[in-house]
């Protein structure tokens, strides 16, 4: 399959702070190529050099077998950006930002059908000030889209959105895929990365620390899967943590966590349950998953912060 990205010993410093020490990575053509991490481990820093905002200290960099520093202004022809920070003038129309983006371009595609399907026809006319987060967001993947681009960047794009936008903003970036297009995202979310992209870097402190699809990483981690319940009233821990498959227990006032691998049926935990009289509630499951593979890797789980 072609490449569409090849990034090769990408390093960039900030003073005496390494923000990229030494990645390499290849994005095949017509994926969703997820890069996940805590905020601060390097993720706008890398996306922002190879979408030449930055120069990179040391490394080569290829967008569609194009140099971003050396063929800047043909390269932006053909990719489109949605920054993590970015702002308009909030006196500015929704169309007239439209049609200011599309004049910086040799080749556009026609605004209106955009603001159609990304739900912001009706705002044509309103002021960008006035719009709400999730209707800024769209209206810069809009902006975005006006070129008609073959590889799309989109760096924190949910961050600040409410659950229902998020999940609305992740069938846009499906939609734009299915189109042939190639996606870049980078998100500190690691159920978005799962949810979305073919395969997923994982960085922190601005080294690649695992690489491959979402299925794969989980798989390989061999993590416990997790039975959680809440009990009232006396809960006989030794025999629930002497259950066949259960590797581990952990009891906080009511609430009860089994942590298995492998042969650790639902139906064997009730079953012991009812057995031994326990009234419980709240009885579900949780499967692995990448925050999960983050933690195993790094030994420490994600926090807030600033993205570097």
């Amino acid at each position: 399959m072609q490449q569409a990205i090849i990034v090769e010993h990408l390093q960039k410093r900030y003073g005496e702070v390494e923000a990229v020490a030494d990645i390499s990575f290849q994005v095949e053509a017509g994926e969703i190529f997820g890069m996940v991490g805590p905020n601060g481990a390097g993720k706008t820093t890398t996306i922002e050099c190879m979408e030449g905002l930055r120069r990179q200290d040391g490394g080569t960099i290829r967008i569609l077998d194009m140099d971003p520093q050396e063929q800047g202004p043909a390269l932006r022809e053909r990719i489109g950006v949605q920054l993590q920070e970015a702002a308009l003038p909030p006196r500015l129309k929704v169309w007239e930002a439209c049609d200011l983006f599309a004049s910086f371009y040799s080749h556009t595609v026609p605004w209106p059908p955009l603001l159609e399907k990304l739900g912001l026809a009706e705002k044509r006319d309103s002021y960008v000030g006035k719009l709400s987060g999730g209707q800024r967001q769209r209206l810069f993947i809009v902006l975005a889209l006006l070129n008609d681009p073959e590889v799309v960047f989109l760096d924190e794009l949910t961050t600040g959105l409410d659950p229902q936008a998020r999940r609305t903003m992740w069938e846009l970036v499906r939609e734009i895929r299915d189109q042939g297009k190639t996606l870049f995202l980078t998100t500190h979310f690691m159920d978005e990365a799962e949810r979305l992209c073919d395969r997923v870097a994982i960085i922190d402190r601005g080294r690649l620390i695992a690489l491959d699809s979402p299925e794969n990483l989980i798989r390989s981690l061999n993590a416990e899967h997790r039975i959680i319940f809440t009990v009232n009233g006396n809960f006989p821990a030794e025999r629930f943590a002497s259950l066949p498959g259960v590797a581990r227990l952990e009891q906080v006032g009511e609430r009860v966590i089994l942590y298995g691998r492998g042969d650790m049926p639902v139906s064997r935990v009730v079953q012991a349950l009812e057995s031994s009289h326990v009234a419980f509630r709240d009885l579900r499951t949780e499967q692995p998953n990448l925050e999960d593979v983050f933690l195993a890797l790094t030994g420490r789980e994600m926090h807030p912060g600033g993205d570097v």
